[in-house]
């Protein structure tokens, strides 16, 4: 029997919002229809022909969500043979009883990407089937299967997009870096000549002068007074001083040249271009370089404990590889110069007539590398010789620091970066070095932190040379 009330009348809910790669199913367009069960099929169906883009009807049951019938559903149904004189004047509660099916019920919240893929899991029979939608507010809205394939797809596009662009900016990048790399190569060449022919002649200059000072005793012996007019002039020069502090001078001219040779040559190190294959390197060179270089930076006297292993050349790209220690030297440094601007803060604030926090004990910033040659069996120990032959051999290089430490929350957001299916935002330079190790040397990379208690890096890169 025909009821005498109305369905409430549904509405398109259309956003305005462009999609980007986290937008979420509540900026898609939903449906809004939400009738009681006891509504009957009849009072139902002229609005799906009134709508043609319906999806289907929310059931509430005194006003909470019960369920969920597609339009399609409801069509089966009544064009079964004698699905009309079974359904047509029924309530929907009877009709859902026997078309019920499993409903992929979402928040409003969830990512069109993620919705998508829920979607596509289901089984074949339920692929054309709606969505509902759940809002805060407590209300539920159908998602058109179709209209989320569709965003679904524009979203795969701009990420399509995104990577392009990304991988355009980091080619040309990269292009900029080796052309910067080049360049400082070439003026570091340039500089190093001049200082090659400064350095060669001060050592002829030294033994001229001392030629010089050997004749003039020996001028001194012969005469037994010297004229007056060259006391004079021995006066005005202070010709002592001259012949006690000439050669001082000589070798801190030699000292400042040896300096900007060994500068310069680090730099140059640094500025290396990778050849397409990997070459047999001096990693303690390349950490040297390193250090020489973040020495210009550091506005703190940091005590450098080097602990090098005798390490055989290692097959490698050491241009990347130097990259990977500034990277982590320049973090460890940074770390260092924040906790000694920090300590010395909290030391004024110690000796004012202010209330004294617990503070942590002054140390001097230290760091520590220490570079191995070792064993590492590959899944078991070995049984044999021949097994022992086959055990693979890594070069591990260890940079520790004395500094804060990492939060737990801050080490999650760096293992996130490491991983490609929680990929960060931007581009760090440990998630680079990670990549420059692992993907590039088949190598191992990990850290450990401890808030207050420093921060090691360790680096394992494969003997072998299989890159």
């Amino acid at each position: 029997m025909t009821s005498h009330r109305q369905p409430p009348k549904p509405f398109f809910l259309q956003s305005d919002r462009y999609l980007s790669l986290e937008s979420t199913i509540g900026e898609l367009p939903l449906y809004q229809f939400q009738v009681d069960w006891s509504f009957a099929a009849e009072e139902i169906v002229p609005i799906f022909h009134q709508y043609p883009l319906l999806p289907g009807v929310v059931l509430l049951a005194e006003g909470e969500y019960v369920g969920m019938i597609s339009r399609q559903r409801i069509m089966e149904f009544l064009m079964r043979p004698g699905g009309q004189e079974l359904f047509w004047h029924k309530p929907l509660e009877i009709l859902y009883s026997y078309a019920r099916s499993p409903v992929l019920l979402l928040s409003e919240h969830t990512p069109v990407v993620e919705a998508a893929r829920q979607a596509l899991r289901r089984s074949p029979e339920l692929l054309g089937e709606p969505i509902v939608v759940r809002q805060d507010s407590g209300n539920s809205q159908l998602l058109n299967v179709h209209e989320l394939n569709i965003a679904y797809w524009q979203i795969r596009g701009i990420e399509t997009q995104t990577r392009f662009e990304h991988l355009q900016a980091q080619m040309i990048q990269n292009e900029k870096m080796a052309s910067l790399g080049r360049l400082v190569d070439g003026v570091a060449h340039e500089i190093l000549d001049p200082v090659g022919f400064i350095w060669g002649n001060l050592s002829h200059i030294t033994n001229y002068i001392d030629i010089l000072l050997e004749i003039l005793t020996a001028y001194q012996k012969q005469f037994n007074s010297e004229p007056e007019e060259i006391q004079e002039l021995k006066e005005d020069v202070e010709f002592e001083f001259l012949q006690q502090d000439m050669p001082q001078a000589i070798a801190s001219m030699k000292n400042g040249a040896e300096r900007i040779k060994t500068l310069v040559t680090s730099l140059q190190n640094f500025c290396h271009i990778d050849e397409v294959y990997p070459r047999p390197a001096n990693l303690h060179e390349s950490l040297e370089s390193a250090i020489l270089l973040l020495k210009s930076r550091s506005t703190i006297d940091i005590e450098i404990v080097r602990r090098y292993d005798n390490l055989p050349p290692v097959p490698c790209y050491i241009g990347q590889l130097s990259q990977v220690f500034m990277n982590i030297l320049s973090n460890s440094v940074d770390a260092l110069i924040n906790q000694a601007t920090s300590q010395n803060f909290s030391l004024e604030f110690q000796q004012s007539d202010r209330p004294q926090p617990y503070l942590p004990a002054y140390q001097k910033p230290k760091i520590e590398i220490i570079t191995q040659l070792l064993s590492e069996p590959a899944e078991k120990s070995p049984k044999n010789a021949r097994e022992k032959q086959l055990e693979q051999r890594w070069i591990c290089i260890q940079i520790a620091d004395n500094g804060p430490g990492i939060s737990p929350e801050k080490q999650k957001e760096i293992l996130d970066s490491f991983s490609r299916n929680k990929k960060a935002g931007k581009e760090t330079s440990l998630a680079l070095s990670y990549w420059i190790v692992t993907a590039k040397h088949g190598g191992k990379f990990h850290f450990y932190a401890t808030p207050n208690q420093g921060t090691t890096f360790e680096i394992w890169l494969p003997r072998s040379g299989d890159i």
